[in-house]
C-alpha cells in the first residue's frame, strides 16, 4: 500500500533532440516543484519511442500522431506538448530540381514508417519507393545515391541547402494550402492505467515545464543546446522557436482539429488501417 510519504516515479520518455530538452527543462533540471512525484527521463530516437509507445513501455512518451493510432488502446494524448509547424514541415529534399509529381518515382529515404512525416507524405503521394534510414542520415543517403530524395526532419529543414540539396515539396506548406490547417508531427501521451489523479497532475508538472522553459528562454535554451547535434546557438534558437511554441503550451480547437484530420486522411487512404479518434486527457 502507498503511503503519502513514498516517491512515485514516473518514467517520461522523449528524443535526445534541442526542442524535447528544451520543453522538459523545468522538469529535468528539478526548477518544478513536483513534491513526491518523481521524473527520470529516457532519451530515445522517435522511431524507436513510437515502437516501445506499442508495448506501452513508458509512463509518458513523445510519440507521432501517426504511431498514436496503433497505441490509442494504452495511451491518451496529453493537452500540451506538441510539436506543430504552422505553414511548415518535414521537407523532402533531392540531389537535383523535381517536381512534387516525380515522387511516385522516387526512391525516399524516410526517418521511419511511424512517424506523422512519412503519414503526411503517403497522404500527399500514395505510392512511393521507400528505404527506412536514421533521421539524421538521411542528408548523407541522397548526397550519396543511396535514396533519390529524402523526407527531412529535425534540424535538417534548416540547412539542407547548404548541403547542395533542392527541397521537392515542404509538407506543411501543402498541408496548410491544401487543409488550412497547422500540421501535427508529434505529442506526450500518457499510459490511461496510470489513473485519473496520478495522469492530471502528471499533466499539470508538464504543462508547467513548458511554461517554464518558454518563461526562461534564455537558460532554457542553453540547456538544449547541448542536444543541439553541431546546430551554432542562433540555428537551435530557431529550430525550437518552429517547435516549441504557443501551440505546444496548448494545442487550441484548431491544432486538435488538425490531429484528427491528418488521423482520418490516413484511414481514408488506407495509410493507417482503421478510424482512429484523437483522445486527449482533460
Amino acid at each position: 500500500m502507498t503511503t503519502a510519504t513514498e516517491t512515485r516515479t514516473i518514467t517520461v520518455a522523449h528524443s535526445p533532440d534541442s526542442d524535447d530538452a528544451f520543453m522538459f527543462y523545468g522538469l529535468a533540471t528539478n526548477k518544478i516543484d513536483t513534491g513526491d512525484m518523481r521524473f527520470e527521463h529516457v532519451l530515445e530516437d522517435i522511431q524507436t519511442l513510437n515502437e516501445k509507445a506499442t508495448r506501452g513501455v513508458y509512463d509518458v512518451s513523445a510519440i507521432s500522431f501517426h504511431a498514436y493510432a496503433y497505441v490509442n488502446d494504452k495511451y491518451a494524448l496529453l493537452p500540451h506538448g506538441a510539436s506543430i509547424g504552422e505553414g511548415y514541415g518535414p521537407i523532402v529534399v533531392a540531389r537535383e530540381p523535381r517536381a512534387v509529381e516525380e515522387i511516385p518515382k522516387l526512391k525516399v529515404a524516410v526517418p521511419g514508417t511511424m512517424t506523422s512525416a512519412f503519414l503526411a507524405l503517403r497522404i500527399l503521394s500514395p505510392e512511393f519507393e521507400h528505404v527506412v534510414v536514421p533521421f539524421d542520415r538521411i542528408i548523407d543517403a541522397v548526397r550519396d545515391g543511396a535514396a533519390d530524395a529524402g523526407l527531412l526532419i529535425h534540424e535538417g529543414q534548416l540547412f539542407y541547402q547548404e548541403m547542395g540539396l533542392h527541397k521537392v515539396v515542404d509538407l506543411g506548406e501543402w498541408w496548410k494550402e491544401w487543409t488550412g490547417l497547422p500540421l501535427p508531427m508529434g505529442g506526450n501521451a500518457v499510459r490511461r492505467d496510470l489513473g485519473a489523479e496520478t495522469i492530471k497532475r502528471v499533466s499539470a508538472y508538464l504543462h508547467e515545464s513548458i511554461q517554464y522553459s518558454l518563461d526562461n528562454r534564455r537558460d532554457a535554451l542553453a540547456y538544449a543546446m547541448q542536444f543541439a547535434r553541431d546546430m551554432d546557438t542562433e540555428l537551435a534558437d530557431r529550430f525550437v522557436g518552429m517547435w516549441v511554441n504557443q501551440l505546444t503550451l496548448d494545442y487550441t480547437e484548431r491544432g486538435r482539429l488538425a490531429v484528427q484530420r491528418l488521423l482520418d486522411e490516413g484511414a481514408a487512404r488506407g495509410v493507417i488501417p482503421h478510424r482512429v479518434t484523437a483522445d486527449f486527457v482533460g
